[in-house]
């Protein structure tokens, strides 16, 4: 069930009208479902009941607490890229026993808060890193698990910023390279030797590309463990796509139907970094008409809403859905969105066919759950804008609109200027 629908013309999330959470917390802000985020993961880790598996929502695709809570208490772990994400992981309840610490690049202090606290395991990404983690872990006393996230050299067929395992990506360590690693790794006495990573991209559509991937990684598992490893968790990381305009990805039952297939006799714990495929459909921006500007050769439909808020428009010239929350207005125009910021780049949407919104009126951007507000700024000094919650008829605003005072947070200007 869509969580987002219209009740005659007036779109609504769950119980509440878009337009009456509008009136109560200013726009733009993000809108959440709660039960589309529920629905989600718990179709995404059903379709996996027969295997031993572990689902470790990726942070980075919508972090904020509350919804990171509504993941928690449903058995998610996390996978973290950062110390700021492990924070929000452990202020949210997380079993650290379920998360795993990706990223090119942690800092000495990053591996020992991940330490501390106890996580499953690291994903390492370069022979520096093994080297680094391995002395971390003998300065605290502690032994650290880990994977080695390996770069398979499969095509994933997305756009090249998200595109992760191929020679040319800075993630990851060439699967030929990686037998060797893993035997430096268990020479190391600090590190336990426990599983195999392999992330290939984000926004995938195929399964094609998973199970390519799948067939090279199980080849070094059964390597491994010929040479006395002792491998019990295989991360296959994340990646699948989702529904922005006409893309038709593959069902996380489908997904799964072709791993549990291709891995079939392994015997591992399968991980797995779903960030997208959860969050993603299930919030929207909804931003106001501030004018519409009719030019010589375009019409703008100018909002509230910009590129600080929504960078994925501009950086990666991707789709978003233009919805008008009030569907009455029947006709339709053709212009690009675009908000108040000082850059030609700062549009939702180029020559698009779209309601013909008018000055006051309010939009939905959808598809705005997953590299939302994560990626948002403060560029051209503009505030942070809030996310709000629905669960059922309840609206919680779980995170505040912030200040100009939050702005300069922080700052100050020295007595001798």
């Amino acid at each position: 069930m869509n969580h987002f629908q219209y009740r005659g013309d007036e779109l609504c999330c769950e119980e509440v009208p878009v337009r009456e959470i509008a009136a109560q917390v200013g726009t733009p802000f993000y809108l959440y479902s709660h039960a589309t985020l529920t629905r989600h993961m718990e179709a995404f880790t059903s379709s996996f009941a027969s295997v031993p598996h572990l689902v470790c929502y990726s942070i980075k695709a919508n972090s904020n607490l509350a919804v990171l809570k509504t993941f928690v208490n449903r058995g998610s772990g996390f996978d973290i890229v950062s110390g700021g994400e492990l924070f929000r992981a452990m202020k949210s309840g997380c079993d650290p026993k379920k998360i795993v610490y990706s990223g090119v690049g942690k800092k000495d202090y990053e591996i020992e808060e991940a330490l501390n606290a106890d996580i499953l395991m690291f994903n390492v990404e370069s022979s520096q890193e093994l080297e680094t983690i391995n002395e971390v872990a003998g300065r605290l006393g502690k032994k650290a698990g880990i994977a080695i996230r390996v770069n398979p050299d499969v095509d994933p067929q997305t756009h090249p910023y998200i595109s992760t395992g191929m020679k040319k990506a800075k993630f990851g360590i060439n699967i030929g390279q990686a037998l060797e690693d893993y035997r430096r790794a268990a020479k190391m006495p600090n590190l336990e030797v426990i599983g195999v990573d392999c992330h290939i991209g984000s926004q995938l559509t195929k399964v094609s590309p998973f199970v390519d991937a799948v067939k090279k990684v199980r080849e070094l598992v059964e390597a491994l463990r010929g040479e006395g490893h002792n491998i019990r968790y295989l991360d296959l990381g994340g990646g699948l796509g989702i529904t922005y305009k006409d893309e038709n990805p593959p069902s996380p039952a489908d997904y799964a139907e072709a791993i549990i297939e291709a891995v079939r006799g392994l015997d591992v714990t399968l991980v797995f970094e779903p960030g997208r495929v959860i969050a993603g459909n299930a919030g929207i921006l909804v931003t106001k008409v501030l004018f519409v500007k009719e030019g010589e050769t375009k019409n703008f439909v100018i909002v509230d809403a910009a590129m600080n808020d929504l960078a994925r428009p501009a950086l990666y010239g991707s789709y978003q859905g233009i919805q008008a929350v009030n569907r009455a207005v029947k006709k339709t125009i053709t212009a690009d969105v675009v908000g108040p910021i000082c850059e030609s780049g700062d549009f939702m949407a180029q020559d698009r066919e779209i309601p013909a919104l008018r000055q006051g009126d309010l939009a939905a951007v959808t598809s705005a759950g997953a590299y939302g507000f994560t990626m948002s700024s403060n560029y051209n000094s503009r505030p942070r804008v809030p996310e709000v919650m629905v669960k059922g008829d309840r609206v919680m605003v779980v995170r505040e609109r912030e200040t100009y005072e939050d702005l300069v947070r922080g700052e100050s200007i020295p007595e001798d200027l």
